[in-house]
């Protein structure tokens, strides 16, 4: 077996970049995993106009640890471990709800909504000696817990570095999205769960693989062509991605030194929700950030947090189960306050193209599958799956980059046709250095 550092090959000034598939396939490589990125490191836990009211919770896992996640009498945020300081049992088995106190269904144990314990039962009778009550009975806090513009990250290990720091310029990105209106944004209730028997991985480069869409989504593409070609209906707006005289659409990519990553495209900003306030927007805004929001940007957040902007945004969370198999949660984020017929837009384009009822997401979870099962072959050992775009690729910000301010590591830009893979090597430069 390679070292675990052999398993990325990584010479820019020779133009060679290539991933060995031991890094999807190998059980003992997930396993670490798990250990450095998931158990070590920040990961997402959730967005806070989830628990908006005070005893509100929901429960999560940091790698596969049960925690969960909830909102005091007073309003203050906890992130909990969900294990009973008795003997261990998860307290709360409800992804979500409100509660006061929450008792462990073994011994009776009760827990507040902060975590301080409230009720060991029958403590009176328990001739417990006097060291029992020098210890601490509270739910066990995570180690770190932290949130920005109402993204929620936690950490099973205090070695970490602060948040604002491990997000870096990703913050600009995530702002984005959240300034689309001036009190942010808010979950629209419901969610979706499912799973695919693959790496986790393929999820985190998915999402920022252009090249696939054309040959991977060929009946949504043939659809959004047929729309183009009908009368409208007042009643179904055209998606950002149609349009009668599509221009041609521009790419770029910026890859980040924490391993997050971003891919945008553009596209016809009048097909977009925000564009009849565009002028409101750029009053507030101004005029490079309202363009940006008008783009298609896809967002990894590494490890697990995806945000894909489009019309609709779509928070996917990602929690990896084993080296071949994948959850996924999925939830869509709205400006809060947006009109209803904007609202309506965004709510039609995000059923239309996500989740396992959408056009788009059977196709990916199916050729991820396919992968898997193609990388079993023993006899293969380098991807070539990241190699487009070397020659365009530049180390440190393009203009676009520069529009916004950020310093990526790489960045390149181009027509939608050159389909760069080099964004995806922050996440396995990033991934080598966790991993050693």
């Amino acid at each position: 077996m390679r070292h675990v550092l052999d398993l990325i090959d990584d010479r820019p000034d020779e133009g060679v970049f290539r991933v060995h598939r031991d890094v999807f396939r190998d059980p003992a490589i997930f396993e670490l995993e798990m250990a450095r990125f998931f158990e070590r490191g920040w990961v997402f836990v959730g967005h806070e106009s989830q628990i908006p009211l005070p005893h509100d919770f929901i429960t999560v896992r940091i790698g596969r640890s049960p925690v969960i996640i909830s909102r005091d009498g007073q309003g203050q945020l906890h992130a909990l471990n969900n294990s009973c300081r008795h003997k261990g049992s998860v307290v709360c088995h409800h992804t979500s709800g409100n509660r006061r106190a929450h008792l462990c269904p073994y011994h009776g144990w009760s827990y507040g909504s902060d975590g301080r314990n409230i009720l060991i039962k029958d403590k009176a009778e328990g001739d417990y000696a006097s060291a029992f009550d020098q210890d601490n009975h509270d739910l066990q806090a995570v180690a770190e817990f932290a949130q920005y513009r109402g993204f929620m990250f936690a950490s099973l290990s205090s070695d970490v570095p602060p948040l604002h720091a491990h997000l870096g310029d990703v913050r600009t990105l995530i702002d984005l999205a959240v300034d689309q209106a001036p009190e942010g944004l808010e979950l629209v209730p419901g969610v979706v769960h499912y799973r695919f028997e693959a790496n986790w991985k393929m999820q985190l480069e998915n999402t920022i693989d252009a090249y696939h869409f054309a040959s991977t989504h060929p009946s949504y593409l043939r659809l959004q062509e047929r729309r183009a070609s009908m009368p409208q209906r007042a009643d179904a707006p055209q998606t950002i991605w149609q349009s009668a005289n599509k221009p041609q659409e521009m790419m770029g990519a910026f890859g980040f030194p924490q391993g997050h990553a971003m891919v945008w495209t553009t596209t016809p900003v009048e097909n977009h929700p925000l564009y009849p306030q565009r002028d409101a927007l750029q009053s507030r805004v101004g005029p490079v950030r309202t363009q940006w929001m008008m783009r298609t940007r896809q967002l990894n957040v590494f490890p697990n947090l995806q945000i894909a902007s489009s019309a609709a945004i779509q928070m996917r969370v990602i929690q990896p189960v084993s080296v071949d198999r994948t959850e996924i949660t999925s939830y869509c984020l709205a400006p809060v306050g947006e009109s209803a017929p904007q609202r309506r837009q965004r709510l039609r384009q995000y059923e239309d193209f996500f989740n396992p009822s959408g056009l788009a997401t059977p196709d990916d979870t199916v050729i991820f599958e396919d992968c898997q099962r193609g990388m079993a072959s023993g006899a293969i050992e380098w991807q070539q799956g990241h190699a487009r775009g070397m020659q365009r690729r530049i180390f440190g910000p393009d203009e676009h980059a520069q529009e916004l301010g950020i310093q990526p590591l790489t960045s390149v830009s181009g027509t939608f046709e050159m389909s760069d893979e080099t964004v995806f090597h922050a996440l396995y430069r990033h991934w080598r250095g966790g991993m050693a």
